[in-house]
């Protein structure tokens, strides 16, 4: 219903609509922009219906399906996941909305959020809510707290969400979804959004003028430190010795590759990378050295031990980057943060470059001129380089038997993708050998989730960047462990046409944690996947546990629709990952792998704190290196 009213003397034009309605309208016409390029900043809605929302938002997305897709899930956190995984893949300059009922619905979807705003990912979180008339209460799914009666479950989105709102009247829609989407728009500030909408407001109506539903562009500006900064920061590198650069995530999002590389090639300063920042720099560039830190190269890890000048750019220097504060050794060490939130600026009392990573470098470019470093550093890194990469092609050719080794199904998937294909993974013993090993050569080639690590991911947001990038091929590599926390969205990639090719990594357990169990002492103590037998389900040092369970994942993918292929060797690995390329739906590709056989730590450290005590001799040796490794811990002050 259109009308027509007159305020403060003003004609303004309204539609009477529900919230739910009025909502779905309004994200339509959302946009950013960014050096002239308008993109839609919502690319559609997933949602799972439940009571709370199919009649508000389930009906809004039903009678506007034109101008928002709908999308199925089979899991709420799943599809956060997704979400998070396309605006990763689109440099957060584009999302999707997930809306979901009251109660379960809505609070499996808290992981996903954590995850989104721990990585600074825009999502955008609708989750059914309990009655604001309080008429019928207690609802089914509700929370009732004696001492208030606003809670609701949906207060559990407070802590993981960067803009929290909860609309109980339809008309405050109004300044929540602007507040929502400045948030959502804002570099620095991005993460996951939630809107907590009570199901009776969303079947409200309301009176909205027509101007909240115009096409509203959200400018994403390229902000410069001050001048001042800039010639601070230039006259620091121009006094180092040995000065190099950690690459964060913010230098993708940014898409500063090239500022990044024109910068290290005119100045010869090296160039490390963090697991977000991973594809800064092409693998053969002579000047990259690789990841960093506690899944670093031996290259990257022997160079920040002795820098005297870090430069990170668009890295929030987490303990993997930073080996728990063990990586930069020199004493002397300063640092030089580029990045678009001052809060990341400011760490290791660094020098604070508060800008976009792109312009901040061609400025910082400038101010230095003609300055390189000496010709042997630069020679010293271009040699890193190449020894690191005889490393990788060892690591990818062990010939290990009878299973073969994870390094070599990585090895496989690398030289079967092409440059522009993109790897994905998130947890377990993958990503620290994929930071490791993988070899980069397309900046959006790599995708790995590491600030929140999630077992599940790797399969959702596998269909997050396909559904952002349909042009790529997408391969989602996944563990045993995280494949059976969470696989369902094969399910929906099948049903939504976006092919992946799974690359199912199965060693019978949790290895990752397992390999961390054995350093500290515990012997792998309940991360295999075993029959109980003596009262045990086995250690690693038993010479007789219990049997592995005989779970058959690769039957259970081909129940969720997809082609399977099971592979014994490397040979038949590198078979299947041929064939598949002309099958047109989902591949999931299992292959055994041998758990302990690992990728070496390259001189560095993770603080996972041993036991100070212990009956167990396996614990006490362990907390005697633990401490000694300690003692290169330190504050940069």
């Amino acid at each position: 219903m259109w009308c027509r009213a007159r305020k403060g003397g003003r004609s303004v034009a309204t539609t009477r609509l529900t919230m739910a309605q009025a909502l779905v309208r309004f994200l339509a016409n959302q946009y950013t922009e960014r050096d002239g390029v308008e993109q839609r900043l919502f690319a559609g809605c997933f949602g799972i219906f439940g009571h709370g929302n199919v009649a508000g938002v389930g009906q809004a997305l039903q009678q506007y399906s034109k101008e928002l897709t709908y999308y199925q899930a089979r899991n709420e956190q799943a599809m956060v996941h997704t979400a998070a995984a396309y605006a990763r893949q689109k440099n957060r300059r584009q999302t999707l909305a997930c809306t979901t009922s009251i109660g379960p619905g809505a609070t499996n979807m808290t992981t996903g959020a954590a995850l989104a705003t721990i990585n600074r990912l825009p999502v955008l979180l609708l989750p059914g809510d309990i009655f604001a008339s309080r008429v019928p209460d207690p609802v089914l799914q509700q929370l009732e707290a004696p001492h208030d009666g606003t809670l609701s479950v949906n207060d559990c989105f407070r802590p993981v969400s960067r803009y929290w709102d909860r609309i109980y009247r339809p008309g405050q829609l109004i300044p929540a979804a602007l507040s929502a989407m400045r948030v959502l728009t804002n570099q620095a500030e991005t993460g996951a959004v939630t809107l907590a909408l009570p199901q009776d407001v969303q079947a409200e109506a309301y009176d909205y003028p027509e101007e909240f539903f115009e096409k509203r562009v959200w400018h994403i500006p390229r902000p410069l430190p001050e001048p001042e900064m800039i010639e601070r920061a230039a006259s620091l590198i121009r006094r180092a010795h040995r000065p190099m650069i950690v690459a964060g995530g913010g230098v993708i999002y940014s898409e500063a590759t090239q500022a990044l590389k024109n910068f290290a090639e005119a100045t010869g300063i090296p160039v490390a990378e963090t697991q977000a920042g991973k594809g800064s720099m092409p693998y053969d560039h002579p000047l990259a050295l690789g990841a960093v830190g506690a899944t670093g190269t031996f290259a990257a890890n022997r160079a920040a031990r002795e820098a005297d000048v870090v430069i990170g750019v668009g890295t929030r220097y987490t303990d993997f980057t930073t080996a728990s504060k063990t990586a930069f050794q020199n004493p002397e060490v300063q640092f030089i943060n580029i990045n678009v939130a001052d809060f990341d600026a400011a760490k290791h009392a660094g020098l604070a470059l508060v800008g976009d990573a792109r312009a901040t470098l061609e400025a910082l470019s400038k101010a230095l001129g003609d300055y390189e470093v000496e010709a042997g550093y630069r020679e010293e890194s271009e040699r890193a380089n190449r020894e690191w990469d005889r490393e990788v092609e060892r690591l990818y050719t062990l010939g290990h038997s009878p299973l073969p080794a994870q390094s070599e199904v990585i090895g496989a998937v690398n030289a079967s993708s092409e440059p522009e294909d993109v790897v994905i993974c998130a947890a377990g013993s993958m990503p620290g050998d994929l930071h490791k090993l993988w070899r980069t050569r397309d900046p959006k080639g790599y995708h790995v989730e590491y600030g929140y690590s999630c077992m599940g991911y790797e399969i959702a947001g596998g269909l997050g960047v396909k559904m952002a990038a349909p042009e790529r091929e997408v391969y989602v590599m996944v563990g045993d462990g995280s494949y059976l926390m969470m696989s369902a969205e094969i399910t929906t990639s099948i049903q939504e046409g976006y092919k992946l090719t799974v690359v199912l990594v199965d060693n019978s357990g949790f290895s990752s944690i397992g390999s961390l169990s054995r350093s500290v002492g515990s012997e792998g103590f309940g991360t295999h996947y075993r029959y109980r037998k003596g009262g045990s389900i086995g250690l690693d040092t038993e010479e007789s546990p219990g049997e592995i369970l005989p779970v058959d994942l690769a039957k259970n993918a081909e129940s969720l629709g997809a082609h399977v292929f099971r592979a014994r060797t490397i040979g038949e690995l590198k078979d299947a990952l041929a064939e598949s390329k002309s099958v047109d739906r989902t591949v999931v590709i299992h292959i055994p792998v041998d758990r302990y056989e690992g990728v070496p730590d390259y001189e560095s450290f993770w603080d996972v704190p041993v036991a100070e005590v212990s009956e167990m001799q396996s614990v006490i040796a362990a907390r005697k290196g633990y401490i000694a490794n300690k003692q290169a811990e330190r504050r940069y002050l």
